[in-house]
């Protein structure tokens, strides 16, 4: 199984978030929806020792959120800012590929 390819160019265009990643591709996220699928416990939840989720909420509307910043963290994941103040979900470079998927 070979490593989930790296960024290597990362820049927000507008309401997007556009990555250049170590293979060539490139992937165009929309803020809405980076911010609905935010890994955060506060959005997903978390599940205890017995796997019943605690926490999280429903999907909701992020039409009017907008990507305002981001940070590398490591070598294996983006934090995201978010202008709802949101910014405690670290986006893995995997789950990154994961979501750019159809």
């Amino acid at each position: 199984m070979e490593p989930t390819p790296s960024p290597t160019q990362v820049q927000i265009i507008g309401s997007e978030l556009a990555i250049v990643w170590s293979d060539g591709v490139e992937t165009y996220f929309q803020s809405a929806k980076l911010r609905a699928a935010s890994p955060s416990a506060e959005t997903q939840g978390e599940r205890d020792i017995l796997g019943q989720k605690h926490g999280g909420h429903d999907p909701k509307n992020f039409d009017d959120v907008q990507l305002v910043g981001w940070e590398p963290i490591g070598n294996y994941a983006l934090r995201l800012d978010f202008s709802d103040g949101h910014r405690t979900g670290l986006y893995s470079f995997d789950y990154l590929r994961k979501l750019s998927l159809p």
